[in-house]
């Protein structure tokens, strides 16, 4: 029996992925929100992942193609650094991943686990864990006591079961928050995402299907926040199209923005007492280059590799050392990366600005180079695979 906590997207994930491995799963957690308005850009991998679940056309009919990323110096600053266009095409691809609303995605995967047989989901959150060399046990909100010999922890940033496993994590509360809304505009996105760049942060629009509408991810200072979202529609909307050059022509905000604190978190381990880390309990960092759910999903096919390896004790010490030893490099290297791009962006030291003009310089100039990276920021290892000769198969 495994206990898979969280009902987030990379909870449901690993519940599907492991019942179609022929695990028995218990699912603790009550219905994802349907009110979310945020949306999650998934690169090809995660794509692939989630097809092999049997989500293709579910994917097809909600999500839309991403074929081009810009990123755009949308600073004041005296170092300016040159606008970077990546496009699929570059290395072969139709497009680098979907845009998909996570209300969407968190109902199809609802769906799925409600009509798999070896999951059983219980509506309740975990508001006890005790650990044993042995089993894993979690008592839910309604008294029911559940044991496990392998309990998979995607119950967020702030997880209980993390900290059952005396899993230390090493926080920082950022100076900013996300302003998070889709909104409707007169010029079709081309199935394109543009980055700004800004003093606070990046404001990132990512398209959504039909062609007139996006999401919008502004990151900025919390005091700015919460002044956006004082602000009635018009005098936003206005704010939006201003920030973005007009690019996109004119813009009209949707109801339902949200605005989220950022924190940076990493955990010293990944897996510990029975207990593995998905998702959000694993890694949390500031909403750039799109890596969030990518690496919680790159999380679920280790961890079913796993337990694929050790089916006869998925929770036992050497099973999760090999967790440890397969997530580490991934999470730390992503993770790392995107700190130091949030860093750069923050910082208003002249060395730091000159690194990053002359870095987006190179990629900007040098298609190897750009393809490099359109390749690692799809799929770990794949830019260093390209750039390897491929050795002449043996007769």
């Amino acid at each position: 029996m495994i206990l898979v906590a969280g009902t987030g997207p990379v909870g449901l994930a690993a519940a599907l992925a492991l019942a179609d491995l022929g695990c028995d799963v218990i699912l603790a957690g009550p219905p994802p929100s349907s009110i979310d308005r945020r949306t999650t850009a998934l690169m090809r991998p995660a794509i692939a992942f989630l097809e092999e679940l049997g989500f293709a056309e579910t994917l097809a009919e909600i999500a839309a193609p991403l074929s081009t990323m810009r990123i755009v110096d949308g600073t004041n600053r005296l170092i300016r650094s040159p606008a970077v266009t990546f496009r699929a095409a570059e290395i072969g691809e139709d497009y680098f991943g979907l845009n998909i609303p996570n209300a969407a995605l968190n109902k199809a995967l609802s769906d799925a686990v409600r009509e798999r047989r070896n999951i059983r989901w219980h509506e309740e959150i975990v508001t006890a864990w005790r650990t044993d060399s042995d089993y894993v046990e979690a008592l839910l909100g309604d008294g029911t006591a559940i044991r496990a010999s392998l309990a998979v922890a995607g119950d967020g940033r702030n997880s209980p079961a993390r900290e059952a496993a005396g899993i230390r994590t090493k926080r920082r509360e950022l100076n900013q928050s996300a302003l998070v809304l889709n909104f409707a505009h007169a010029r079709h996105h081309g199935f394109s995402s543009t980055e700004f760049h800004t003093e606070h942060g990046p404001c990132t629009q990512v398209p959504l299907p039909g062609g007139f509408r996006s999401s919008l991810v502004w990151v900025m200072r919390p005091k700015q926040a919460e002044e956006m979202m004082a602000l009635d529609d018009r005098a936003l909307s206005e704010r939006i199209e201003e920030r973005q050059q007009s690019f996109l022509g004119e813009v009209t905000v949707e109801s339902g923005r949200q605005v989220f604190p950022l924190v940076s978190a990493l955990p010293t381990r990944f897996a510990a007492h029975r207990i593995a880390l998905v998702g959000e309990a694993a890694h949390v960092f500031p909403p750039i280059t799109a890596q969030g759910l990518n690496l919680g999903l790159r999380d679920v096919a280790d961890l079913v590799e796993m337990v694929r390896k050790h089916p006869d004790d998925p929770g036992s010490s050497l099973a999760l050392a090999s967790y440890e030893a397969r997530r580490r490099p991934d999470i730390v290297a992503r993770s790392s990366a995107v700190n130091l791009i949030n860093a750069s962006l923050l910082s208003d030291l002249l060395p730091a600005q000159l690194l990053r003009s002359a870095g987006l310089s190179l990629l900007g100039g040098i298609p190897a180079l750009r393809g490099f990276f359109m390749r690692e920021g799809m799929q770990p290892g794949s830019g260093f695979a390209a750039l390897l000769p491929r050795l002449p198969r043996r007769a």
